[in-house]
């Protein structure tokens, strides 16, 4: 078996008993993204220099005896908006094109502690403002199981690398659904942890109060000892909070006996693929079958999640992104009159379409005529959103529903349409703005071969336990073992 074949743990295993060096394993899977990834353009960049020696560096305390986790010395890439020093982050931006920051995310600092390699940055939507990797400045990324279809977004890239065996685990960010949706049209399992668990110092922002770092991997054990790295209390991040429940790998007991789990019907309603809804269906009957509780219940408010995030996302982009002129650093317009002439093309010729398109909008609802009507209203909602989940889980221990109305779309399908790519996040956005963990797990597939994804939420710092059920699940079921050809 070729080295970039192996599962995550496993190759953590065979490192850790010397029978594959870190550096053989960088290698071979650097030999693996050069001769896959140009037909699917999941890598941005590769860095097979600095990942040789960052390998020589780990290989020594693996020699040492050193090294310690299941994923010591286990190659990984990350996606293209997370600081690595010395390694381009351009957020998929013509904006950031040249940008190679002078320092690490506290997330790679916590990778580089715990004996990753990174070898590359991984494909996203620009500034990760879209649901299909379609917007991306360094061109499309698309799906393994299909090339005709789009992964999903905006961590299309982090969750086509791992379907494709081009990388062991890989590191995202989710802000409206970017781990999930991507993670259940790729056939993986991704992580949303609770807002807040993993520190965002050095992950370029999109909307600070949403956007929140996780792991994709082949399965539920691979993202519990992935999120183990990089959960952490960061000073750096006065969002970042303790976890009181880590240790998520060890906690993978596969015992859900007893679990409370609920399933929206709302969930389930007009516009939800048959398909999709049949195979979650079917993988609550398996974790009732495991000895879990099902039971189903009414949980409205679904119909104003989208509007809801959608004007406060961008509200918050329209804040953020105003830090990019054309003066400090990345792109600057060639021909200007005046300050205000370089402000006005660097944007114009920088930004995307969508970039551009959620910064109106956001500059829109926080006018003084309109931030009442719009703004302040998506607040209340939030907040109505955050007090259903909590009713809910007075009487669950987690809940769950598909990640996204149907499984993967042909690539341009959705490019003219963006209400459309919008309602494609209507499963995933509550979980954001309520910063509640989300978990997706590959659960079957449609008639065409494509993978289906369910989704299980929990209350705040339940990440363990939606770990374990997807881990429970993933024990007596082979969907997250099968591969695109």
């Amino acid at each position: 078996m070729n080295v970039w074949e192996l599962d995550a743990l496993d190759l953590g295993e065979r490192i850790k008993k010397r029978e594959v060096g870190v550096a053989e394993a960088a290698n071979a899977l650097l030999d693996r993204i050069e001769s896959t990834d140009p037909a699917l353009h999941a890598y941005v960049a590769t860095f097979r220099e600095s990942a040789n020696a960052q390998a020589q560096m780990v290989q020594k305390k693996v020699d040492a005896g050193e090294g310690h986790g299941p994923l010591f010395g286990v190659p990984v890439a990350v996606k293209d908006n997370i600081c690595v020093k010395g390694m381009t982050t351009t957020c998929g931006s013509r904006m950031l094109y040249n940008f190679c920051p002078p320092y690490n995310a506290t997330v790679t600092d916590c990778l580089e502690q715990a004996g990753a390699v990174v070898v590359g940055k991984l494909n996203m939507d620009e500034f990760a403002m879209g649901s299909t990797t379609e917007t991306s400045y360094a061109g499309i990324c698309k799906n393994p199981w299909d090339p005709s279809r789009v992964p999903g977004g905006s961590s299309g890239g982090a969750a086509a690398a791992v379907a494709a065996s081009e990388a062991f685990y890989t590191l995202g960010t989710d802000t409206g659904g970017s781990i999930r949706q991507p993670a259940s049209f790729c056939g993986v399992t991704g992580i949303k942890p609770t807002y807040g668990t993993v520190s965002r110092y050095g992950v370029v922002a999109y909307a600070s109060s949403l956007d929140q770092v996780g792991t994709l991997g082949r399965d539920a054990a691979t993202v519990a000892a992935s999120l183990d790295i990089i959960t952490k209390k960061d000073p750096k991040d006065s969002t970042s909070v303790e976890h009181p429940d880590g240790g998520f790998y060890e906690g993978l007991t596969g015992d859900v006996k007893g679990l409370r789990i609920g399933i929206p019907t709302d969930y389930f309603g007009e516009g939800l693929d048959p398909q999709v809804k049949e195979k979650v269906l079917a993988a609550a009957k398996e974790l009732e079958r495991l000895g879990a509780m099902v039971e189903q219940f009414p949980m409205p408010l679904v119909e104003y999640v989208v509007p809801a995030y959608y004007i406060i996302s961008s509200a918050e982009a329209s804040s953020n992104l105003s830090r990019y002129d054309g003066v400090k650093y990345g792109f600057r317009a060639e021909n200007y009159e005046d300050l205000y002439d370089l402000y006005l093309k660097s944007r114009s010729q920088g930004f995307g379409m969508e970039v551009k398109r959620r910064i109106m909008l956001g500059n829109f609802v926080l006018s003084s005529g309109y931030y009442d009507a719009y703004y302040n209203k998506a607040l209340k909602v939030r907040a109505l959103i955050k007090q259903a989940f909590d009713k809910a889980f007075e009487k669950y221990d987690m809940l769950l529903g598909p990640v996204a109305p149907t499984t993967a779309l042909k690539l341009g399908e959705n490019l003219d349409d963006p209400l459309k790519m919008y309602l494609g996040d209507i499963y995933t956005v509550s979980v954001n703005l309520a910063g509640l963990p989300g978990l997706s797990a590959p659960c079957g597939f449609d008639g065409q071969g494509l993978p289906i994804g369910m989704q299980l939420i929990g209350p705040a710092f339940g990440e363990k336990t939606l770990l374990n059920a997807a881990h429970a699940y993933q024990q007596v079921t082979d969907f997250h073992r099968k591969k695109p050809q």
